[in-house]
C-alpha cells in the first residue's frame, strides 16, 4: 500500500503541472485582461487610475511610459514563460500570490470567504447524508410498497428542481410574502451584540433557506444510491444464508448487508466532506446574497484577477486529488479484500 501511496503522489505533481500550465495558456488569449480592466476603470473614473494618478491625455490616449509601468504593476512588462515559471515557484512553497484588484493575499481572501462556503456545504453534506442514507435504507427494505413509490416521487420531484429556482420560490414565499426568514446574509446587523444562543438561533435561521435550496439535488443521488446498493445486497446468497441459520431481520440488515451496501457509500464521503469546505454554490450565495468562494471565483474570472483564478485553482485542485487518494484507500479500510497490486 505505501509503494501505491508514493505511486500516487509522485503522479500528483505532472497533474498540477498540467492543470495550470493549460489554464495559463487559456488565459493568455482570453480578451480583457488586467491592464484593460485597469485602464477601463481609469476611462469610467475620468482618466485617474486607481492610485490617483492620470491615465488618459485626452484625445491622446494613455500615455506609453504610464502603460509601461501599469504593465509593470501586473507583471505583463515580462514574457509569459517567466511569469509561469515565477507562478509554479512561488506556489511550490504556498504562495497563492496577491489580488490584482483587491490587494490581498489571495490564502486571506480565501480564508475571509471560507466560512460561508462550510456554512453552506457542511450542512448540505450532514443532512444529505443523515436523512439520505436511512431513507434509502428504508426505500430498499419496504421496496415496490406505496412508501416507496410515493418517497421516490417526493425526492425525483426536488431532483427535478434546480437549486436556484427553488432558492427563488423559498425568497418569495417565505421569506417575502410570509416573512418568516431574511432575505439574505448569514446572520443580523446587531450579530455582535446578541448572547450565545441568540446567534445561535439567528445563524440557523440565515442558513435554512439557502441549505434547503442546495440540499435537493445531492439528497436524492444519496438516496437512490443507498437504496440500489441494499437491494443488489439483499439478493445475494450470504443474506439468505443468514437468514435460513435463524437471525432477526434487523441483525441481518444492520450487521451483514450494511457494510457491504455502503462500500459506494463510504468511499465518497472524503470527497463529500472536504468538498463541503471548498465547494461554492455560485447562484445560491447570488441569491442570498452571501459572500463565499463561489462569488469570489466568479468575480475574479470577470475581472480577470489572475493570482485569484490561478491560486485557488491550484489550491482546490490539489485538495482535489489528495481527497481522491484518500477516497481509493477507503476501499481497503471498507473491504479489506480490494488489493492496489
Amino acid at each position: 500500500m505505501w509503494a501505491y501511496i508514493l505511486k500516487r503522489l509522485l503522479l500528483m505533481l505532472p497533474t498540477l503541472f498540467g492543470v495550470l500550465l493549460i489554464t495559463f495558456v487559456v488565459v493568455q488569449f482570453v480578451p480583457g485582461g488586467p491592464v484593460e480592466q485597469y485602464l477601463a476603470e481609469a476611462r469610467a473614473a475620468g482618466g485617474t487610475g486607481a492610485e490617483g494618478g492620470s491615465v488618459y491625455r485626452g484625445g491622446q490616449g494613455v500615455d506609453p511610459q504610464r502603460l509601461e509601468q501599469i504593465k509593470a504593476l501586473y507583471g505583463f512588462d515580462k514574457p509569459a514563460h517567466e511569469r509561469f515559471v515565477e507562478m509554479i515557484g512561488r506556489f511550490a512553497r504556498f504562495d497563492l500570490g496577491t489580488s490584482f484588484f483587491q490587494n490581498k493575499p489571495v490564502g486571506d481572501l480565501i480564508l475571509e470567504k471560507l466560512p460561508v462556503s462550510i456554512s453552506l456545504g457542511l450542512w448540505t453534506f450532514l443532512i444529505s447524508y443523515g436523512v439520505a442514507v436511512p431513507l434509502g435504507v428504508a426505500k430498499a427494505v419496504r421496496a415496490g410498497t406505496r412508501f416507496d413509490l410515493i418517497s421516490t416521487l417526493i425526492v425525483l420531484a426536488g431532483y427535478a428542481i434546480p437549486g436556484f429556482v427553488l432558492g427563488v420560490a423559498l425568497l418569495v414565499i417565505f421569506g417575502g410574502q410570509l416573512q418568516w426568514f431574511p432575505l439574505r446574509g448569514l446572520t443580523s446587523a446587531n450579530w455582535d451584540e446578541l448572547s450565545w444562543g441568540a446567534r445561535i438561533v439567528d445563524y440557523l435561521w440565515h442558513i435554512t433557506l439557502p441549505v434547503t435550496a442546495m440540499v435537493l439535488g445531492s439528497f436524492a443521488v444519496t438516496a437512490m444510491l443507498t437504496k440500489n446498493a441494499f437491494l443488489e445486497e439483499i439478493r445475494k446468497q450470504y443474506v439468505m444464508t443468514a437468514r435460513a441459520k435463524g437471525l432477526e431481520e434487523r441483525q441481518v440488515l444492520w450487521k451483514h448487508v450494511f457494510r457491504n451496501a455502503l462500500i459506494p457509500i463510504v468511499t465518497g464521503f472524503p470527497a463529500a466532506f472536504i468538498g463541503a469546505f471548498f465547494t461554492g454554490a455560485l447562484l445560491i450565495e447570488t441569491l442570498f446574497s452571501l459572500d463565499g468562494l463561489g462569488l469570489l471565483s466568479y468575480e475574479s474570472v470577470i475581472r480577470r484577477d489572475y493570482p485569484v483564478v490561478l491560486g485557488t485553482l491550484f489550491l482546490f485542485t490539489l485538495i482535489g486529488l489528495v481527497t481522491k487518494l484518500i477516497s481509493d484507500l477507503c476501499y481497503v479500510w471498507v473491504d479489506p479484500r480490494v488489493k492496489f497490486d
